[in-house]
């Protein structure tokens, strides 16, 4: 079975390139435009990591976090951080905000790929 990655990101060029490389590498994917879109997703679908950008618009990356986080059903899915902001303080807030990782983009698509499948919880057919 797919592990199922839900990409947060208003910029379609970012949606698209995360997309495809996260298929290409065996994961199922939905996508949202937005933080508000992509809350009400993740509660339908329950996916196994959160791809979420923080700049967007009607909700940001912070406040759709701590909506993930203070929602039962969605409070572990592991969020990973997907931004062009690149000071520490950034990562900084983004994980004290409940963000699991802070990816800088643009990234090395090696380095995504491994940061992705590190966070992802195992599979409950994974031998552990």
């Amino acid at each position: 079975m797919k592990r199922l990655v839900l990409i947060i990101e208003d910029n379609d060029a970012n949606r698209y390139l995360a997309r495809f490389i996260l298929e290409k590498n065996g994961f199922e994917v939905v996508a949202a435009a937005n933080g508000a879109e992509g809350v009400r997703m993740a509660r339908e679908r329950t996916p196994d990591l959160v791809l979420m950008d923080i700049e967007m618009p009607e909700m940001d990356g912070y406040e759709a976090a701590g909506r993930l986080r203070a929602a039962p059903a969605t409070a572990g899915v592991p969020i990973m951080a997907f931004t062009s902001y690149a000071h520490p303080a950034d990562r900084e807030r983004a994980l004290e905000k409940g963000f699991s990782d802070y990816l800088e983009k643009p990234f090395d698509v090696d380095e995504f790929v491994r940061r992705v499948i590190r966070l992802l919880p195992p599979a409950s057919s994974d031998p552990s």
